[in-house]
């Protein structure tokens, strides 16, 4: 770990531009990002913060090919509403570029032809998949089949989503082209590979000896059980028609694997920033004194752990990450999140539903980081940390703070008199807090270190409730000068304590305690004068709104919407049964009919008891719907009867034919009735 650093680079992993952001986006990568980097800027820390658009990852072609457009209106569509998505929920990158311009390409054509012209590469002619039908070599991600390590018949040619394993497009079971659905071939292709068993010592020793204590346990893990299985050389070149042409003679119509140009967009996006500003881009990639840390999700942890550092090593001059702290999935009310099913919580369509509120998502996502392990997130739990602690904790304190100082004392900080012993412990305990948040930060144990900044306001709360000034007012109203004083002073540590946390209710509060400047972490920790006595506060405003039930269940409707649509976009039909003749048909009698009556059967949970009028006559039908209706809702329904059906007894009621029925996409019984007006009962169906 480098102590005191002079300056910090922080990277967050560049999305893909095949859809929107979403929350487990957000929770895995950037809101801990961000929670760090403004942390840092809080500190007066010299903090460079980087991300961007990925546009060449396959996903972007199969977008396309999807949508029937090109690759470069898929990257423009999903970069304007990801750059958007950014600004409005306050991610604060320092840069945000992307892998389609110009620096970037020449960045990454450079650093290649650097390690080519080392001879750090593996010139290779090897065995590919290839579309006989499209004509053209499949990218690992146009590539199914089953996983050889879970027996997930759904895995790509990169990765099993199911099982997390790393995969190669020829250890998949049964291939298939995801474009024409043939079985591909193989066929012949020369790429370049870079050896990563040459790095295996290096590895070990800088990760599994020099990062043993101080890596998150999942990332370590990870790291070691790749480097323990053995490494081996990597392509860094695909067939492709979408990315970074290879700069070297012999390679036409070639392109870098996404995974070697990706993470030289940090680099590139930093030197577009330095450019843009009139700095120095080497100092935050090249000096020993600056702090690289690395913010991604669990399945870029062999990417930038092992092969980015073996790439950086292999170059020479550049520093390796301090840590790559990632977060494990969060899920979403229990199903593992999907763009291309979606099902998900989209960053844009949150901020237009649930306008002004930032920062409870934000809180929301880092109270259920995925830190350690896979999180669920649910919208119930969203209204409940929403309504039970934002609103009633920490906007609760606020409120009553600003309340009583306005009520009393015109919204002037009153001169306090001689502090108690609670005063002087409760200020004690709040110059504390600054240094027991700041020790959760530098570990990125940031769900920690929220908890920590929401005791700030229980201790607020605490002390009010404990103090009581409301009644103290009446026979000791000098008591009270303290006492609000006192509380002033704990809010407005809030308002400097929360920034990295929950930045616009940071602007909000400071709005209110016309706070112009954020106040230091340090002068919080050194002086109980944060508000001074004579300060001008403005009116109450509430700082977070109860969240409705309302709100909730629309949310929650929308998501089972798109289960249903899945399920019925995936939804097969049944094979065809074995051919019979006209005369085998023509022997069933169906009939148009209406229920009549009906009513449960006693002790008996699906069956219902129906009269129904056949047209013929009234007959009784034992039907096991009825854990899918009730018997008030399908009376005067007309229904299809199978009239000729042999009488059946069930529990000793006989049953005189058969009701024709369905499912639809969710799997619910549906009737199958006739949907013309004018058909009367007993006309028959043939």
């Amino acid at each position: 770990m480098i102590q005191n650093p002079k300056r910090y680079t922080i990277t967050a992993a560049l999305p893909y531009t095949n859809g929107p952001i979403h929350i487990g986006h957000l929770a895995g990568v950037y809101v801990p990002s961000d929670i760090y980097s403004r942390y840092l800027r809080l500190q007066g820390r010299d903090v460079l913060f980087v991300c961007g658009s990925d546009e060449h990852g396959v996903a972007i072609s199969m977008k396309a090919k999807k949508e029937g457009i090109t690759p470069q209106e898929v990257i423009d569509k999903y970069d304007g509403i990801i750059r958007k998505s950014f600004i409005d929920f306050g991610i604060s990158f320092d840069n945000y570029s992307r892998t389609s311009a110009k620096i970037h390409h020449d960045t990454a054509q450079g650093f290649f032809k650097k390690l080519y012209d080392n001879g750090d590469f593996i010139e290779q002619v090897t065995e590919q998949l290839y579309d006989a039908k499209a004509d053209q070599f499949l990218a690992d991600r146009f590539v199914t089949g089953t996983c050889p390590k879970c027996g997930n018949e759904e895995a790509y040619g990169d990765q099993c989503e199911k099982c997390g394993s790393t995969l190669n497009a020829t250890d998949l079971i049964n291939p298939k082209s995801t474009i024409t659905g043939e079985t591909p071939i193989m066929k012949s292709t020369k790429h370049w590979f870079l050896p990563l068993d040459r790095y295996e010592d290096f590895l070990k020793e800088w990760i599994l000896d020099g990062h043993k204590g101080d890596w998150k346990p999942n990332v370590y893990g990870q790291v070691k059980s790749w480097i323990d299985g053995g490494l081996e050389p990597r392509a860094v070149t695909r067939d492709l028609d979408w990315g970074i042409d290879v700069p070297v003679a012999g390679a036409e119509g070639k392109k870098l694997y996404v995974w070697f140009d990706a993470p030289i967009g940090y680099i590139s996006a930093t030197k577009e920033w330095a450019a843009r500003e009139g700095k120095e881009w080497e100092p935050y990639w090249k000096d020993q004194d600056t702090k690289l840390v690395h913010f991604i999700g669990k399945d870029n942890i062999v990417f930038h752990c092992i092969i980015f550092p073996a790439m950086l090593k292999a170059e020479g001059s550049y520093i390796l990450p301090d840590n790559v702290p990632a977060n494990e999935f969060l899920n979403l009310e229990g199903n593992k999140l999907s763009t291309s099913k979606n099902w998900a919580v989209w960053l844009h369509e949150y901020l237009e539903e649930f306008p002004g509120q930032q920062d409870v998502l934000r809180y929301a996502l880092t109270s259920n980081a995925p830190e350690t392990k896979d999180n669920d997130f649910t919208w119930k739990d969203f209204q409940a940390r929403n309504n039970n602690e934002l609103v009633a904790i920490y906007g609760n304190f606020i409120n009553r703070v600003v309340v009583l100082t306005n009520k009393y004392y015109n919204g002037i900080v009153p001169t306090p008199n001689e502090l108690s012993e609670v005063d002087e412990a409760t200020l004690t305990e709040l110059k504390a807090y600054p240094a027991v948040i700041s020790s959760s930060v530098e570990r990125y144990r940031f769900r920690e270190a929220l908890g920590e900044l929401m005791n700030v306001a229980r201790l607020g709360n605490k002390y009010l409730a404990d103090e009581e000034p409301w009644k103290v007012i009446k026979d000791n109203p000098e008591r009270v000068q303290t006492q609000m004083y006192v509380a002033l002073q704990i809010a407005a540590a809030l308002s400097s304590l929360c920034e990295p946390f929950l930045p616009f209710t940071a602007i909000k509060l400071s709005r209110i305690l016309k706070i112009e400047s954020p106040l230091n972490w340090n002068t919080i920790t050194e002086t109980s004068d944060l508000l001074p006595a004579g300060h001008q506060i403005g009116e109450a405003e509430l700082l977070f709104a109860k969240i409705e039930d309302e709100e909730i269940q629309k949310q929650i409707d929308k998501l089972e919407a798109t289960k249903s649509a899945n399920i019925a976009e995936n939804k097969k039909a049944e094979p065809q049964k074995e051919a019979i003749q006209f005369d085998d048909f023509a022997k069933m009698d169906l009939r148009v009919g209406t229920i009549i009556e009906a009513e449960k059967m006693p002790k008996a949970n699906k069956l219902l008891v129906l009269k129904v009028d056949t047209g013929i006559d009234v007959r009784t039908i034992v039907s096991g719907i009825a854990e899918s209706f009730k018997p008030e809702d399908i009376v005067g329904k007309r229904v299809t009867v199978l009239v000729n059906l042999a009488p059946r007894a069930l529990r000793g009621v006989e049953s005189q034919g058969m009701i024709l029925m369905s499912t639809n996409a969710e799997g619910k019984l549906v009737f199958i009735n006739p949907d013309t007006d004018g058909v009367m009962n007993g006309e028959t169906i043939n």
